[in-house]
């Protein structure tokens, strides 16, 4: 699926880079999406750093369970030149 992440890094603040497996590549700024209680943690920038890409699907994930489904990030990513 083209929708899988493969690469990522944290930019700054709530802002990410993302690479797709179709070569997509961009930045995706996600201080407006930390809404509800499962993303409360994340507000605290040391552990929204904490993000890792999850081997099986395929998109960032936080050690509290927290995540985005990768669909909506490749529709959200900004891509960088």
């Amino acid at each position: 699926m083209d929708y899988h992440i493969l690469d990522a890094r944290y930019i700054s603040g709530y802002v990410v880079w993302l690479r797709f497996r179709d070569g997509t590549a961009g930045e995706v700024d996600l201080a407006l999406e930390l809404r509800g209680p499962v993303f409360e943690p994340l507000r605290d920038p040391s552990y929204f750093k904490a993000f890792m890409v999850h081997p099986e699907f395929h998109t960032l994930v936080w050690p509290n369970g927290a995540d985005f489904a990768p669909e909506f990030l490749y529709r959200n990513v900004r891509v960088t030149a």
